[in-house]
């Protein structure tokens, strides 16, 4: 099944970059852990049911989700420690005003368990190119999308932000201006 396609069929808006960032995330989900197992890590049933519901009303159908309802059967997918603290690095820097608190929440990790994935973060949230990725996160966190001033790679931007936020030094130099591996950092994706 294109879990993708049946999405977007669904979709309350297809040209909507948060649609679009939710649909990536969801089908890649499905795609790799089939339809009987939560999708987003950090979102319990009745949070995935809501996404799925306000974005996709009535994919649930389409997709036959059999979601599990038992705390056992989500558990593992909640308790990454790496999706939980990069939520709740975007949740402290999103504006109120862009969604209700639990649009924030399930923006918030579905974007985190996206930055888990191994292509860029536009790329893993299957958007149409890299320019919808500032405008995603300037949308729902201005304040953490406006401290990437130089155009560093969201992702590794956002790694870095939690480093910071946790006083923790990986970069191998003080400056990025100075260190050799700027191009990975700053060049094209």
């Amino acid at each position: 099944m294109d879990f993708y396609t049946t999405l977007m069929r669904h979709a309350v808006d297809s040209n909507d970059s948060t649609v679009l960032a939710l649909a990536g995330v969801l089908s890649a989900a499905f795609g790799q852990a089939g339809v009987h197992t939560l999708p987003i890590r950090g979102l319990n049933l009745d949070e995935t049911h809501w996404l799925l519901a306000h974005w996709f009303p009535g994919v649930d159908s389409a997709l036959f989700l059999q979601l599990a309802a038992s705390p056992a059967a989500w558990r593992q997918r909640s308790c990454d420690d790496e999706v939980g603290d990069l939520a709740n690095l975007l949740k402290a820097h999103a504006d109120p005003l862009a969604g209700t608190t639990i649009e924030i929440h399930c923006v918030s990790h579905a974007l985190a368990c996206a930055c888990a994935g191994h292509k860029h973060l536009w790329q893993e949230l299957r958007l149409r190119s890299r320019s919808e990725l500032p405008v995603l996160l300037g949308y729902w966190f201005p304040r953490l999308a406006q401290k990437n001033v130089h155009g560093m790679k969201w992702k590794k931007f956002l790694y870095k932000q939690l480093c910071e936020r946790e006083a923790l030094l990986v970069c191998k130099s003080s400056n990025c201006a100075e260190c050799g591996d700027f191009a990975d950092c700053f060049g094209p994706d």
